[in-house]
């Protein structure tokens, strides 16, 4: 494994009686990659991302962010760490502004340097126009733009995104794929998603999942090469370890 990685996963299994969900995962992400990580429903995508950002405990395996093991000091790893779940910890009767604030210090921001995170990605996001509405009244685009806010604040080196674009409409869409790009150049990205749109867009390399096996490894040209479409490589992929 590469003592340069951002995020690493080592051998990461996940157990819940007779049934694996993930099953030796590993792989390593270096500094300033844009990673998606793609697969069907079930194929333990959103298990492996709670096992990278300590939100489960690995039956097996370990998991480092930015070179903190996340079992031996979550604390440490979350400060590095930036997780946008795919239902984002939103709370309706509070603005944008209302939420980040909340948000900040729990993380320890305050003061002056807090207002300063709070107006960059406030403007980063592009939530000017609905900073003091109620979430509970934004569309479903705004609220995930708002999730994206409160996971950028601390201003992190990794950034675990899952499905980020689920159940939004094209702009929406489009407008998420364009911060990816963005928030790219400078932050190391793992995105998950099922849908094959959202792989040449934004990513650089491609990890694909299936059965909670890693397999396929590789560029997104590489996934597609010999004239194949991606969909043909999807249902190749997903008959693999049937």
């Amino acid at each position: 494994m590469s003592a340069e990685g951002m995020i690493i996963a080592d051998g990461l299994t996940k157990q819940y009686g007779r049934f694996i969900a993930v099953r030796d995962m590993t792989f390593s992400i270096p500094a300033g990659q844009v990673v998606a990580f793609l697969g069907p429903n079930g194929a333990g995508k959103s298990t492996t991302m709670k096992l990278l950002t300590g939100f489960l405990a690995p039956t097996s395996g370990s998991a480092k962010i930015a070179g903190v093991n996340v079992s031996e000091d979550r604390i440490a790893a979350a400060e590095r760490l930036g997780y946008l779940p795919e239902n984002g910890p939103l709370y309706p009767d509070m603005t944008p502004l209302e939420l980040l604030d909340f948000f900040g210090e729990a993380r320890g921001l305050h003061g002056s340097y807090l207002q300063g995170r709070v107006e960059e990605v406030v403007g980063l996001c592009a939530l000017e126009q609905v900073a003091n509405k109620s979430i509970g009244k934004l569309s479903k685009g705004y609220r995930q733009r708002v999730s994206m806010a409160q996971a950028l604040l601390h201003d992190p080196d990794v950034l675990i995104m899952d499905e980020p674009t689920s159940g939004l409409d094209p702009n929406q869409i489009r407008g998420v794929r364009s911060l990816i790009r963005e928030l790219g150049r400078k932050k190391t990205i793992l995105v998950s998603t099922h849908i094959l749109q959202e792989v040449e867009p934004v990513a650089d390399r491609v990890l694909f999942v299936h059965q909670g096996r890693l397999v396929f490894d590789g560029t997104p040209k590489q996934l597609t090469e010999a004239g194949k479409t991606m969909e043909d490589r999807f249902r190749e992929l997903t008959q693999e370890v049937a």
